[in-house]
Order: structure tokens, then sequence, then C-alpha cells
């Protein structure tokens, strides 16, 4: 995520306009624009698997799988853009041109170095402010390490994954996820 240079305290609809316009992704957090900054071969790659996981195990249930074009929003000052989301039974938009998911009862971020801090503090608290999310998945692009939190009855409990033969159980959707096919493909870079 890159801050917009141009210094400028934006109304939700001049944004809305300018994203149009400009045909570029930003995220909207409280009158600030920040660009979606371009992702790494692994942080595609993870998503890709992730996402292609998620959806062949949902297949004939009422859940269905989004890419990251369809932003989601946390509130009237809040828009993001998740890597992937999860909606079960039917989608609610905040629009009627269906580009602003309010229900999604997963997200799912995959970590780079610019995002990481966003990702696992920002992103994460305006996420688990959403009613309806059951649960938000973080996944390492550097490293075998999903972070599952998932909603209780009176809170969120958080879990680690690190073991390549590790399945994260994502039993709001019914699935679990394998780690092998998280991370099928992926070269990690060699610490020296």
């Amino acid at each position: 995520m890159v801050s917009n240079p141009v210094q400028h305290h934006w109304t939700v609809e001049e944004y809305l306009a300018y994203e149009q316009e400009t045909d570029t992704r930003y995220e909207y957090i409280d009158g600030e624009i920040f660009a979606m900054s371009g992702g790494t071969e692994n942080h595609s790659l993870i998503t890709a698997n992730a996402l292609t996981e998620v959806s062949y195990q949902l297949r004939g249930s009422s859940c269905r799988a989004y890419t990251s074009d369809l932003r989601a929003k946390i509130s009237d000052t809040k828009y993001v853009y998740p890597d992937f989301s999860v909606v079960c039974g039917d989608a609610e938009f905040a629009d009627d041109n269906h580009t602003m998911l309010t229900n999604p009862v997963l997200v799912v971020e995959v970590t780079s170095p610019s995002s990481m801090s966003y990702d696992k503090i920002i992103k994460r608290d305006f996420y688990l402010t959403l009613p309806s999310l059951q649960g938000y998945l973080i996944l390492d692009q550097h490293r075998i390490f999903a972070e599952l939190y998932t909603r209780n009855e009176t809170d969120w409990s958080i879990r680690q994954y690190t073991d390549i033969d590790d399945r994260v159980p994502l039993d709001i959707l019914n699935c679990t996820l394998p780690l092998k096919e998280v991370y099928r493909g992926i070269v990690f870079e060699s610490a020296e």
C-alpha cells in the first residue's frame, strides 16, 4: 500500500469517482486514499493457490469466494480490498454496481514486506469490526505461516500454522486449507 502523494481530504464520492477515472485501486481510510501496490510472484501464486483450493471445496455449498477486485466496506469511512473474501448465502452490497461487499464471512490477506504491519494490525482491526465476519486468515509469502482469527461467542481466538503438513480448519466454511496446496510451487529466498 502506497500513500497518494496529493494531500487532500477525500469524500467517499470523490474517492469512488477518482478510482473509476484512474482505473487504479485505492483503499479509502478516513478521508485518505492509498494506492494498492502490485504484488510479487509469491504473493500472486499463494493467493491463487488458496483461492482455488477454497473455491474447489465450496462447490455445491451456498458459499462463494471473490477475488481482490471486490472491495469490502468496513464502515462509511473505510473501504479496503482483501486478497480474497468469502460470502455464504446472499452477498450484500453497499452500492447498486455490486462493488462494495458488506457481509464477508472470511477475508484473506497475503502479506508482503510493505503491507505486513498494515495487514496484521490495522487491517485486521478493521476486519474484526464487521458483524458478518467469522474468520480472518493471514498468509505469509516469505515462509510457511498462516494465522487464523476465528470469532467465538465472546471474542476472537487466534491460531498459527507453520508446518507444510498443517491444515488450516475453516470450520465456518466446512472445509480445511492444506498449507501444502497454499504453498504449492513457492520458492522461498534462502536466508543468508
